[in-house]
């Protein structure tokens, strides 16, 4: 189930950012008094009593301003408001209610989406300034008193904006055998025409343009390989080659198709070979543990010899070196060329990231590899590695207990993520280890 997401909105210098970054407890966005320093969305990851959620900021909304960049702005904060489960509007304690919030809080009404009513810099503690109760003058409610500079109040705006969000559904355990797949990639090739192969319509619009798919569609398949659910999303690109404001908001839907997928389709161009941009888009599904397929499409526009194929393979081994697990599969979406062995691969990978291994298996191959391979030392001080255990699934993870995690270096940790693999295969999954220490002098 893809996460709520939370739009902060209001006009320019209210500090939306600044509430923005004392929320997810990070500078991600960039803080300045001069009014429209924040023009583009950003978001990143909040939670809050066991909810989690994608806070998105957004540049002040000016109502009627004719300047280009602030209109594209308010363009940009409409997108954010339409696409929201819950907005927060921002306010100024210090302004007062102006004649903008009005005009915002009108335009949010009309959006019939839940609003929580944010009334920023109230620094002071105590019972509030007289004019906090001017606020209740937008009709949005009880306005909340928050200090983002300070902190003061946050908990009690959170607590307002997790009561909006939906109930877990428990469709989620029934629909469990349905695999979700994500195709993700640079904007044109072929995301889109692979859907509307393996759904045999035209599913989805189908344009040489560059970003003609805007939002994330969804495509059911059942066939005799399983139960799918095709996510096709919009191409991703460079940020400094995102100027288009609908576009802007394509990526984070993007983002949140690969956060509800469980196997990736990372697409690529055959026509074009790897670029820097596919490891980009690659390197989403891995930050989320996705299992991951790279699929080389429009092969059949390549001219061949009899080691083409292998000599693409090896090229394409070097460059995407740092997901050496994920699968190749050369395909071609107009032609429908080995569009069946990708769902056999799909079916593949999603039971690989799926995999659970038994303590007593793992920790014999762990036995066998460090016997092999002695665990490193440093300054006469050996790394000892007492057990392990695998901690969860989607995507596998272990968990180490050693006497001293720094002795724990990234090359053994590698050599033992090898050892694994060879044994128990985890083919286009990533793994994840977690390192404990565990006090020698105690039992």
């Amino acid at each position: 189930m893809a996460k709520p997401v939370v739009a902060i909105v209001g006009r320019p210098n209210v500090g939306k950012s600044t509430l923005f970054n004392k929320l997810i407890g990070s500078r991600l966005s960039i803080v300045d008094d001069t009014p429209g320093v924040t023009r583009d969305r950003i978001y990143g990851d909040c939670e809050w009593l066991n909810h989690n959620f994608l806070l998105v900021d957004t540049g002040g909304i000016e109502p009627y301003s004719t300047d280009v960049i602030l209109s594209q702005m308010r363009t940009q904060a409409e997108i954010a408001i339409e696409t929201a489960d819950v907005i927060i509007l921002v306010t100024d304690l210090k302004c007062g209610v102006v004649a903008s919030d009005m005009e915002v809080a009108s335009m949010l009404q009309k959006s019939n989406k839940p609003i929580v009513l944010c009334v920023n810099k109230c620094d002071s503690i105590g019972a509030p300034d007289p004019e906090f109760y001017e606020f209740y003058n937008l009709g949005l409610g009880d306005p909340i008193a928050v200090s983002s500079v300070h902190g003061h109040g946050t908990g009690d705006l959170l607590d307002e904006v997790v009561k909006f969000f939906p109930e877990q559904e428990e469709e989620e355990v029934e629909d469990e055998e349905i695999i979700n797949v994500a195709v993700i990639g640079k904007p044109n090739v072929g995301k889109s025409s692979l859907i509307n192969r393996i759904s045999g319509t035209d599913r989805a619009i189908v344009s040489n343009i560059a970003g003609t798919t805007r939002d994330t569609t969804d495509t059911y398949i059942e066939n005799k390989y399983g139960k799918f659910n095709f996510i096709d999303t919009a191409g991703l690109r460079r940020k400094s080659r995102v100027n288009d404001s609908i576009e802007k908001y394509s990526i984070i839907r993007a983002r949140m198709a690969v956060e509800r997928a469980n196997v990736c389709v990372i697409m690529i161009d055959a026509t074009e070979g790897f670029t820097e941009q596919d490891s980009k888009v690659a390197g989403i599904a891995i930050e989320q543990g996705k299992a991951c397929i790279i699929a080389v499409n429009k092969w059949d526009a390549v001219e061949k010899d009899g080691n083409t194929m292998k000599e693409f393979r090896e090229k394409l081994s070097v460059d995407f070196s740092f997901m050496s697990y994920a699968p190749f599969i050369f395909i071609s979406a107009k032609t429908g060329i080995r569009i069946d062995k990708l769902y056999e691969m799909i079916v593949h990978v999603h039971s690989q990231n799926s995999m659970r291994i038994s303590t007593g298996k793992l920790n014999e191959v762990l036995g066998i590899a460090t016997a092999r391979v002695q665990p490193p030392t440093d300054k006469g001080k050996r790394l000892k590695i007492y057990y392990m255990t695998q901690a969860s699934t989607r995507p596998p993870t272990f968990v180490f207990f050693v006497n001293n995690s720094e002795l724990f270096h990234f090359s053994y940790q590698r050599y033992l993520e090898n050892q694994i693999r060879e044994i128990f295969g985890l083919d286009g999954t990533p793994v994840r280890f977690i390192v404990r220490e565990r006090n020698e002098g105690k039992k």
